[in-house]
């Protein structure tokens, strides 16, 4: 019988503490890991292991490579293979900064199927600090909270990953325990991870169940798949979703990027560039910081019988926006943010798009546009 791992994460340390307290209290028995990185830099890692009684065992690993990937392959996953047998949960208590997917993913690995069953993946967020942080530009190296040598991550979209890949997420009112910061968060998180349960710190979800699978939490936030939000309104946060079936134009839009950004906290999706008219391209955007990248073809720009090499979400996303004339070519974003002004932000993309008469001269002409990405997205494209 596998024993049940859950995973909690959370840039707010003390918030994530209490969670990972109340799982130990909660589950008798039950055993959490913790790796402090913050000397990860210099190779050194301390490893905690606890249970509801106080520390069980400390350590110092000494790493090859001061990273996460390298401490959850070279001593979390046998860690916890070596508990397994006399715990009846596993709780990995995760840094600061280190964001869940990738050790979740690790997790869930062939070798250790049979030992271990990732059932939930939490992340526990401080209802004080939240609204804010997720407005922060700020870089990890600045807060104290890398991951890794040479961590050049940004606070609020470490945050922002944190809380979209989450399965559930464990609030934590902070040492005054305001009503309205724990309301204000709650809204947040409801434009933020609409689907996605939020959990009272007394009453955490149940973390004993069947095994998550890391492909479909992957597709919950892959651009290609991802479940983005829907337009919502909620006091002063709103949520405003654009949608459109022609080309964008890569010069307006670059032009337009700081304005998209700033004015609004958090957005992402998927989007055409008449430039790379065969590419589907994703964008992710938190605190002013934005991220454009290459992520693979859309699928009307493959032959048919390639559609069977791809996932069974990836066809039904492809087939819920597909157009007899475009394929799956779309735009699809979205942006959240206080009191966005939903006609304006349109009206700025739509003067992004290629004109009736752009879009009438046909992908070879568009391939000659200047592009202004092609600095970011060759250079990846060669990384």
């Amino acid at each position: 019988m596998s024993t049940p791992v859950v995973l909690v994460a959370g840039l707010h340390a003390p918030a994530r503490t209490a969670a990972v307290d109340r799982l130990l209290h909660d589950h008798p028995g039950s055993v959490a890991v913790h790796h402090d990185l913050r000397s990860v830099a210099g190779g050194r890692v301390e490893r905690v292991v606890r249970d509801r009684s106080g520390v069980l065992d400390l350590a110092e690993v000494r790493l090859a490579h001061g990273c996460v990937t390298c401490t959850v392959r070279e001593d979390l996953l046998p860690e916890l293979v070596r508990r397994a047998p006399a715990a009846s949960l596993l709780v990995v208590d995760l840094w600061d900064s280190v964001e869940p997917r990738p050790v979740a993913e690790a997790i869930d690995c062939d070798e250790a199927r049979d030992t271990l069953r990732l059932t939930a993946v939490l992340t526990a967020l401080d209802a004080e600090h939240m609204p804010v942080d997720i407005t922060r530009g700020d870089r990890l190296a600045e807060t104290g909270q890398i991951a890794a040598l040479g961590d050049e991550r940004h606070l609020a979209e470490v945050l922002a990953r944190q809380i979209e890949y989450a399965t559930g997420l464990v609030l934590h009112g902070g040492d005054a325990g305001d009503p309205e910061d724990i309301e204000l968060t709650r809204a947040v998180l409801g434009h933020l991870a609409p689907v996605t349960p939020v959990f009272d710190a007394g009453a955490p979800p149940v973390v004993t169940g069947a095994a998550l699978c890391t492909v479909t939490l992957a597709e919950r936030v892959d651009p290609a798949t991802a479940q983005l939000p829907v337009d919502a309104r909620t006091d002063e946060i709103t949520t405003v979703v654009w949608h459109r079936l022609r080309p964008l134009h890569p010069g307006r839009l670059f032009d337009a990027v700081d304005e998209l950004v700033t004015g609004s906290v958090r957005s992402r999706g998927r989007f055409w560039l008449a430039t790379r008219h065969e590419r589907l391209l994703a964008w992710d955007a938190v605190a002013g910081v934005v991220s454009v990248e290459d992520a693979g073809p859309w699928l009307a720009a493959l032959p048919e019988a390639a559609w069977e090499m791809v996932s069974p979400a990836r066809r039904s996303a492809a087939t819920l926006d597909w157009n007899d004339i475009t394929g799956d070519r779309v735009q699809h974003l979205v942006f959240t943010g206080p009191d966005l002004d939903r006609e304006r932000l349109h009206a700025l993309l739509d003067s992004c798009l290629l004109t009736q008469e752009e879009s009438l001269a046909g992908s070879d002409v568009w391939a000659g546009y200047d592009d202004p990405f092609a600095h970011l997205l060759d250079l990846r494209e060669i990384a």
